[in-house]
């Protein structure tokens, strides 16, 4: 079958391993591009995945937020599903970086 992305290479039957927000979910068997390399996963397999990353916690952390002013400077609410899985208290430090055009907020243990 043609790949329905690039329309140029074709797809192949292989395992893939599956990450959401930097967190291991498994390997899992999919079909994947020999050219571009997207990957496609049947409905049984994604309902697994999902299912993984529900028992993990993680699914449904992905969300939009506002940047506000505070003072001088701008400021990120972070919401709540977010704050409790990372555990972060009000006064807690993290260390505010720019990463290829992205936001990355470490907080320090």
């Amino acid at each position: 079958m043609k790949c329905p992305i690039c329309e140029k290479g074709v797809l192949r039957k292989k395992k893939i391993k599956e990450t959401m927000f930097g967190v291991y979910l498994g390997e899992f068997p999919a079909e994947v591009c020999t050219k571009c390399g997207e990957s496609f996963t049947d409905i049984e397999t994604t309902k697994k995945i999902e299912a993984v990353a529900k028992k993990k916690g993680i699914w449904g952390l992905g969300m939009k937020t506002k940047i506000m002013k505070s003072g001088n400077s701008l400021a990120v609410r972070i919401p709540k599903k977010i704050a409790d899985y990372l555990n972060l208290k009000q006064g807690k430090e993290a260390f505010i970086q720019p990463q290829d055009h992205k936001l990355v907020i470490e907080v320090q243990h």
